[in-house]
């Protein structure tokens, strides 16, 4: 069982705990291990034939032993036990964005209603006011947040997607004669959300392939299945489509279904205007014959192109500037020397200690990471007195570390509705690095938002403004921004703009990337981790950069540690200095 299954299990389990009155303390553990599992690098199974889950911070011994009977058998008792209480559908208006417990529980008790249609049916009707907790304004909300979740119906966020096709790749892969198994299609474009998994294989020999493919354990139904291609429906809910190719056909199958559609229509046109034909069997000529297709770089070999690497491959100018010479080189996780956004147990929603985040980033490679809890205004966040003694705390670990790696005293402070920051500003001064972020009234009015954001920015003291746009993938959209007056800003005042590589974030966007590149205003890569498993998550931020064509010299944690510490020094700030590496 992946991970998605196990958390989606754990996080139906939160919300039926909490619709059928259970214990507050059980619920928030059960969602807290479904956020921690959703997004862990590893695979949970693995850690379950291990007996390392309770490892996981999070999860103890009750926790660690549903998830090793949902591993083990596919089913848990206590989901099948809670889920026999509440209507299925009553689940689904729980994930509606903004509507919490209390409205549904209200309208499903009191009303009647149990599936979204009947929600929304009431909402236009009227009737769900004769619900508590609901009112015109409230009715309203629940109708935005329905017509929201439906624009994003039938989308698999990235993370759980690339989750789903590791160990399918992994299983064909193994079938005898298959020489290549590669992931294909908007995954391979690493977009944020993905609607089906493309699976492109390279074997003289399909049969096998295709039984292996349609005898998956995870496969719920078979949708089509032919000599060399089958399509199946997954028991998370996507579907998976496989091909199998002549490995002289691969590469041009693999650019063919790697898309997208504007990029292919403008590699095809190119192609004939030179008396080509390219199709994903291979790359033709006027009389039909074969001249590649073997590899990718064929076929942009036959249009007189250079490679172009599939996160740019959307038809947004990649064709234009790989014929001008102007493809920029995409930065590389490798090249990240350092996270500026992470969460130790001073923050009430992470788990690590100091010493453990340590260890990790020094264990991928890291040579510097910044400390940033959260400010007061967050739940148990730190006070201005708190925060002088944990940034103390985080000195001296560092100065016993000896820069390996180095570790540096920060915060994630509040922005407020005002545009104040949640902390005096001398309190924030001497800090190596303050991530500003907006976390309430999110509903704002874009111009308000945006003022809110500018006046932080004028602080004098913020170095990063934290995931932008604030949005979650599929549950939240981003709160509205002029975003162009905020990149401005930014440059004006040589603030860095948070690419947050939250699998449930990726915020900035690719578009909001290229703006700030155009803009002139740098990004920094950041986890946002809440426990040190989390540092791994990286990669996410880096193909979100790479999709918004961003280079190594347009993020700065890619920057040795004191030339960083010359550029994160700020009006009003008084960085210490230390030895960089």
């Amino acid at each position: 069982m992946e991970n998605a299954e196990v958390a989606r299990v754990l996080g139906e389990i939160a919300d039926l705990l909490e619709l059928t009155g259970g214990n507050a303390f059980k619920v928030r553990a059960y969602r807290r291990a479904a956020q921690v599992i959703d997004v862990h690098p590893g695979s949970i199974s693995e850690l379950c034939r291990e007996g390392r889950v309770a490892e996981l911070p999070g999860v103890g011994a009750h926790i660690a032993a549903k998830i090793g009977e949902l591993v083990e058998t596919g089913e848990c008792r206590e989901h099948a036990r809670l889920s026999a209480l509440v209507p299925p559908g009553v689940l689904d208006m729980l994930r509606l964005e903004g509507i919490g417990p209390k409205t549904v529980e209200a309208v499903w008790k009191t009303l009647g209603i149990t599936d979204v249609a009947a929600l929304e049916a009431a909402c236009r009707s009227g009737r769900v006011l004769d619900a508590a907790h609901v009112g015109p304004t409230r009715a309203r909300a629940i109708l935005g947040a329905i017509e929201r979740q439906r624009g994003r119906a039938g989308r698999m966020l990235l993370h759980r997607a690339l989750g789903y096709a590791a160990p399918i790749l992994e299983r064909l892969r193994t079938v005898p004669g298959v020489r290549r198994a590669e992931v294909a299609g908007s995954l391979r474009r690493r977009k944020e959300t993905i609607g089906d998994l493309d699976l492109l294989v390279a074997s003289d020999d399909a049969a096998p392939v295709v039984r292996a493919f349609t005898g998956l354990s995870g496969v719920t139904a078979v949708l089509a299945e032919g000599p060399t291609k089958a399509s199946v429906r997954l028991r998370a809910g996507i579907q998976a489509d496989l091909r199998v190719l002549a490995p002289g056909s691969f590469g041009a199958a693999l650019h063919y279904f790697t898309g997208s559609k504007s990029h292919n229509i403008a590699i095809r046109t190119r192609a004939m205007k030179r008396g080509l034909k390219i199709s994903e069997y291979g790359v033709f000529d006027r009389q039909g014959r074969v001249i590649g297709g073997a590899a990718e770089e064929d076929v942009f070999r036959a249009v007189g192109l250079p490679f172009i690497p599939p996160e740019l491959r959307e038809g947004m100018g990649e064709i234009e500037a790989a014929e001008a010479g102007r493809l920029p080189r995409l930065v590389e996780e490798s090249e990240l020397l350092g996270d500026l956004h992470v969460h130790s147990r001073a923050s009430s929603d992470s788990r690590s200690e100091l010493a453990e985040i340590a260890a990790s980033a020094g264990t991928l490679g890291r040579r510097y990471v910044a400390i940033t809890d959260h400010s007061r205004a967050r739940p148990l966040g730190l006070d201005a007195p708190r925060l002088a003694e944990h940034a103390a705390a985080i000195r001296a670990l560092d100065a016993r570390l000896g820069g390996r790696p180095h570790l540096l005293a920060g915060v994630e402070v509040d922005v407020l509705p005002t545009g104040a920051l949640d902390l005096p500003e001398e309190a924030l001064a001497g800090l190596d690095c303050v991530v500003a972020s907006i976390h309430s009234h999110l509903a704002d009015p874009a111009a308000r938002n945006t003022e809110r954001i500018v006046r932080a920015l004028r602080s004098g003291v913020v170095h990063v403004l934290g995931h932008p746009t604030g949005r979650q993938l599929g549950t939240r959209d981003a709160y509205a921004l002029d975003l162009e007056r905020v990149l401005d800003v930014a440059r004006e005042e040589d603030v860095a703009l948070e690419v947050n590589a939250m699998p449930e974030r990726l915020d900035l966007t690719d578009a909001g990337c290229r703006a700030a590149k155009a803009a002139g205003v740098p990004v920094v890569i950041s986890t946002d981790a809440h426990d040190a498993t989390q540092l791994a998550n990286l990669r996410y931020g880096v193909w979100v950069a790479r999709r918004g064509w961003l280079e190594a010299k347009d993020v700065l944690n890619t920057l040795p540690l004191a030339e960083l510490r010359r550029r994160l020094r700020r009006r009003g700030a008084t960085a210490r200095t230390a030895p960089g590496r």
